[in-house]
């Protein structure tokens, strides 16, 4: 066990019998249970409460600290709600999920009251007026003036029937997410299917060994399938029992829509609130709302932009459907059934065989989980100086796995967890956290504390987590969150890390990827898991060969998705007479699908991203294609300067990681690039434009 370092702030905590009073650096998973939740917090609101009342009191002791005491406000207070919402994700019960509803509400109140208080509001522009305001250094100006911004987006200067309401709104909001999330993974869980092993055909063995243990394992005989992704994904890839496809399809579908766990009568109301919170704080709408201070500026550019794209990538998307069309009729006859939603995975599969020679299954016994952490820990301590340790601390699960991040120097930077294999009691998707923002203090430097989880292909009998490419990917992807937490040098909280602008906060994450398809990285941990063979040339030339099959298929994706989010933010109205929020995102997304979406289609009723709280990435899924246009264009710079390149990542790491939100993020992009993105670098990437 290490020795867990000081509280971040630097204050020692008082002991108390509830663990979450207790929490510093190392937090006692091993002792918190659901019934700790709602004392906690109630002490905590208390005492964060007193503070706040003697900060509103600032004028009358000078501004002494002024900015620093609202910095750390609420630290202990947001730590112990992530603890808690963290939980209810990852080892959910009834008990989790009644914890965190009780509490949504008083926490909700606090932090609406907050930005609405008038003594606060009062003494913060107050401070903007004093010498000492005027003469704040670089960074702590920009978090002086970007505090009164938000007090001001948030309602600080309306009238009081008018913030009443607001409160109404966000409380309301609150509770409605967070069931929306928990009909999402309720229904998730719920979901099995037993079938014998003949239905399985064409299924990867490793599929049907997991399934059958899990079969096993709950007392019945044949496979059990389930709706998480390592099992999901391969049955509608591989399975040649296209009934057993179309069952499985149907049952994803459904989730969001079954009796008592139905969201669409949520979606509905979640987008009414969005849209009257936006109204009483004076915006058109609730994408410019959410918007205004991030890169986009505003709901319309941001529509722009994915239209833009859409168009322009809309010719290579229909060159590929009509290729799909010309092999599947090959292959089956002209008097075959037209493609439909659960028949387009499994033959754009045999396609991808037939035109390369390249089936993914045949990449993971080069890719066990460990040697992937171990190949990713030695790109990031060639590329960025930094040294990553397994250690031992308390977890909440025991597959969570703890690590020690240690700067060039040796100094201890960051600690993290991973908890990477799916659970019933457990969410869907893929995620970062950070528990403890540290950073530059008078004594030193205090370490952060984050987290990675995932849904990852499990171990299986004796065989070990062999990964696909995607999940490798994702690995890589989620520990760019975590190094743009870790290695954060801002001496402000409330400009560390990840709190940057939301369309830029996705490339440091994404930028990673690039590193898996690079021959010398890959050869750091692409081993086989029995004989210790490197991935082999011909393998790997046509693992390049195939990278873009199907491109813009992945990309309208991941257009529809964020082209619906704002369409439904920007320009549906769901005041309108028989609005239905669900029928107008089947028909956006209808155009981004190379087959007909089924009457029925709802998958905006289980989209967590947009509705499973009340801001999260609502009117903001643009961001991971803008975010896309940054990251191809900065990794051109490791790409032309050696992707191991140690001054290349010092000055990735100096201009971008350990910046946080201390600068705007387009001069962050303009520090380390030298100019502003090259919107083609993405296009040219994923060979969407005519050579």
């Amino acid at each position: 066990m290490t020795q867990a370092p000081p509280a971040p702030n630097g204050r020692q905590h008082s002991q108390s019998d509830n663990p979450l009073l207790n929490v510093g650096f190392r937090i006692p998973f091993d002792q918190i249970r659901p019934e700790h939740a709602e004392p906690a917090v109630d002490t905590l609101l208390a005492q964060t409460q007193e503070r706040l009342e003697r900060l509103a009191q600032a004028p009358e002791r000078a501004y002494a600290d002024f900015m620093a005491d609202l910095d750390q406000l609420t630290e202990q207070l947001d730590t112990v709600g992530v603890i808690v919402s963290h939980l209810d994700s990852v080892v959910t019960s009834p008990e989790w999920q009644a914890a965190r509803r009780a509490i949504l509400p008083k926490v909700t109140e606090f932090y609406t009251q907050l930005s609405l208080h008038p003594g606060l509001w009062a003494a913060l522009k107050g401070f903007a007026e004093t010498e000492a305001g005027r003469a704040l250094d670089p960074v702590r100006a920009r978090h002086l003036k970007l505090t009164i911004d938000e007090f001001r987006r948030e309602g600080a200067d309306l009238p009081e029937a008018e913030k009443a309401r607001l409160l109404e709104v966000n409380t309301r909001l609150a509770q409605i997410t967070n069931d929306f999330a928990k009909n999402v993974l309720d229904a998730t869980a719920a979901y099995e299917l037993y079938v014998p092993a003949e239905r399985l055909a064409g299924v990867p063995e490793r599929v049907r060994q997991a399934t059958r243990l899990d079969a096993e394992g709950h007392g019945q005989a044949g496979h059990r399938l389930t709706l998480h992704q390592p099992v999901a994904e391969p049955v509608l890839t591989y399975a040649d029992d296209r009934e057993l496809r179309r069952e499985l399809w149907q049952a994803q579908n459904s989730v969001g829509m079954q009796p008592g766990r139905d969201n669409r009568p949520l979606v509905l109301e979640i987008l009414k609130l969005r849209r009257e919170q936006a109204h009483l704080l004076g915006f058109r709408d609730f994408a410019d709302y959410v918007l205004e201070d991030r890169m986009a500026g505003g709901g319309e550019r941001a529509l722009a932009f994915e239209r833009d794209l859409e168009a322009r990538i809309r010719p290579y998307f229909e060159r590929e459907n009509a290729e799909l069309e010309a092999f599947y009729r090959e292959q089956t006859g002209p008097d075959a059934p037209p493609l439909e939603a659960w028949d387009v995975a499994y033959w754009a599969e045999k396609q991808r065989q037939a035109k390369y020679d390249f089936d993914e299954e045949a990449l993971r016994p080069y890719f066990e989980l460990d040697n992937v952490m171990a190949g990713l820990f030695e790109i990031v301590r060639r590329v960025f100086g930094i040294t990553v340790k397994e250690a031992q601390a308390p977890g909440w699960h025991p597959e969570v796995r703890y690590y020690d991040i240690f700067d060039e120097a040796g100094t201890h930077v960051a600690s993290f967890y991973t908890d990477w294999f799916p659970r019933d009691s457990k969410r869907s998707g893929a995620w970062m956290n950070a528990f403890v923002t540290g950073g530059p203090r008078e004594q030193g430097v205090d370490p952060h504390l984050g987290l990675m989880c995932g849904n990852m292909t499990p171990p299986s009998g004796d065989r070990p987590a062999l990964l696909s490419i995607r999940e490798v990917e994702t690995v890589f992807h989620e520990f760019g969150h975590l190094l743009h937490h870790a290695l954060s040098k801002v001496p402000v909280r409330n400009l560390s890390g990840t709190r940057v602008a939301w369309d830029f906060v996705e490339l440091p994450s994404q930028i990673m990827e690039n590193w898996v398809l690079e021959r010398e990285a890959l050869d750091l941990f692409a081993r086989h898991y029995q004989t210790g063979e490197r991935l082999p040339d011909e393998l790997f030339d046509r693992l390049v060969a195939a990278r873009n099959y199907r491109a813009a298929n992945a990309a309208m994706r991941q257009l529809s998705f964020g082209t619906v989010d704002l369409e439904l933010h920007v320009e549906f109205d769901p005041d309108a007479p028989g609005a239905d929020p669900v029928r107008e995102a089947r028909e956006i997304m209808a155009r981004f699908y190379p087959y007909p979406l089924p009457e029925d289609f709802a998958r905006i009723a289980q989209f967590g991203h947009l509705f499973s709280s009340p801001v999260g990435y609502g009117a903001g899924y643009y961001s991971y294609k803008w975010a896309e246009v940054l990251d191809a264009d900065a990794f051109s710079r490791f790409a032309a300067e050696g992707i191991f390149n140690r001054e290349t990542g010092r000055a990735y790491v100096d201009t971008i990681l350990s910046q946080g939100n201390s600068k705007e993020a387009a001069q962050l992009y303009r520090d380390f690039m030298g100019r502003d993105p090259d919107a083609e670098a993405l296009l040219r990437r994923s060979g969407l434009v005519e050579a």
